[in-house]
């Protein structure tokens, strides 16, 4: 195979500017970086300089880990065909993947991606309960196709605007939401927002279908829903006829370190009706699947017509499914996520101490969410001062990204080989950014005050 020419940097990205989608956006836009190669947590630029990646939970038990690629690569010089043939892989995963949830949800979906399992969650809920009303939290995202656009307050609120048979609830936050951490039951409160949207909803002749939720929100601002959330809220939508639906494409495999699957924060007690899995599922390779009830799966089955997906369920992209959990298991990354994931809240609430800057850290494995505010009494976004810090972070070989309705909270979704050493150097550079910055304000204060 003829090698591809080498290109420099700007060559590349006049060529991506002329052949690619304008909005298909690039990170650091200003100044973007061109990554030739990844290992473990970094990643390496055309002239080799190595950046942690702090951002990256695709690759999620770290990038190009030689047991996914030598899973791939084994599969694929045997067979890769679609699932209307018999293959151990797909039995074998499922089997896997069943014994990590609850014993209700044993029926699987096998697909390409986040947006096609969310896509299809919809499509067994609108078929189960014969109701079309979706219920979803204020500035959520559940991908890009137009089923899932609708639904997605993040996006449609740039676009068309809300659809009739969307409803959107006050995301559970208790640090800059609608009840906070001083509310006597912010879960109650939280919950009783979505009783009274199905109330009002029923007086207008709607029904709920379903509930909708990452099970820890993301794009929202690393939010930590408060334990307790989900069951009440899943309480009035099976009263209402309606079903939960857990998004776990951002959160799920151990990345909150003590379970496997982010909803089981909310108790044992708790049992979602369908369960979404995607983007970490095959550590970068496009694989998704949806979990459900028989029952669910039963009335999809009872239309009569097929659900086929071409990809969904190949032999290697199982192969590379089962190799991404034994990984997991072998290097005891749920443990290590928990390990990892402490540390750094703990050294990251040491500079919240230290640093105005930080309204709130919160999170938990390696899923954790910095807060950046302007002040203490509002905790106004410090959205520009979140750019800045992101920029300046680069320039020490460090990617971190922000995310949040004011941009200002930075996200910590690292691979989950992110290790203390790492979170250290991460956490040493965040503090003396923060400082010069600090720093350089107070003198421009100075002179503002001087020059008057």
């Amino acid at each position: 195979m003829r090698a591809a020419q080498p290109r420099s940097r700007q060559q590349t990205l006049a060529l991506r500017r002329q052949l690619v989608g304008s909005s298909c956006k690039l990170f650091f836009s200003n100044d973007p970086l061109k990554i030739v190669k990844a290992k473990g947590q970094y990643m390496y630029d055309e002239n080799g300089r190595q950046y942690l990646d702090c951002i990256n939970n695709v690759a999620h038990v770290g990038h190009c880990h030689p047991d996914i690629v030598k899973a791939a690569h084994e599969q694929n010089q045997l067979l890769n065909t679609n699932s209307r043939y018999l293959h151990d892989n797909l039995v074998d995963y499922a089997e896997r993947l069943s014994k990590t949830l609850p014993e209700k949800l044993c029926t699987f979906y096998f697909l390409n991606s986040g947006s096609e399992a969310n896509d299809l969650a919809l499509r067994l809920a609108w078929q189960y309960t014969k109701h079309q009303d979706v219920i979803v939290l204020d500035h959520a995202y559940h991908g890009h196709l137009t089923s899932l656009i609708d639904i997605s307050p993040y996006k449609f609120r740039n676009l068309e605007g809300q659809k009739e048979w969307v409803h959107v609830a006050p995301v559970p936050d208790t640090y800059r939401g609608l009840y906070r951490e001083d509310h006597e039951d912010s879960v109650t409160a939280y919950a009783d927002e979505v009783k009274n949207i199905i109330e009002h909803a029923h007086k207008r002749g709607r029904k709920i279908a379903a509930f909708f939720a990452e099970s820890l929100p993301s794009v929202g601002g690393q939010i930590i829903p408060p334990a307790g959330y989900f069951q009440k809220v899943a309480e009035h939508v099976h009263k209402a006829g309606g079903v939960f639906i857990a998004d776990e494409i951002q959160v799920g495999f151990g990345r909150v370190g003590k379970h496997f699957w982010a909803f089981q924060l909310q108790g044992e007690d708790f049992i979602p009706d369908i369960v979404t899995m995607g983007k970490p599922i095959g550590n970068g390779h496009p694989l998704a699947c949806v979990a459900t009830t028989k029952e669910i799966a039963e009335a999809f089955a009872a239309t009569g017509v097929e659900y086929f997906n071409t990809f969904g369920g190949n032999p290697v992209s199982c192969a590379i499914g089962l190799a991404v959990l034994d990984v997991i298991e072998k290097e005891h990354l749920q443990a290590h996520a928990t390990e990892v994931g402490n540390f750094l809240m703990k050294t990251l609430k040491e500079q919240q101490i230290k640093h105005p800057i930080i309204g709130d850290v919160r999170g938990c494995g390696l899923f954790i969410g910095v807060d950046l505010i302007k002040d203490q009494a509002e905790r106004t976004p410090a959205t520009a001062e979140a750019e800045d810090l992101i920029t300046r972070l680069k320039e020490k070989y460090i990617l971190l990204s922000t995310d949040g309705p004011g941009r200002n909270v930075l996200k910590f979704k690292p691979p989950m080989c992110f290790n203390m050493e790492d979170a250290k150097f991460v956490v040493e550079t965040i503090d003396k950014i923060l400082t010069d910055m600090e720093k350089e304000c107070l003198n421009q204060e100075k002179t503002s005050v001087c020059s008057t």
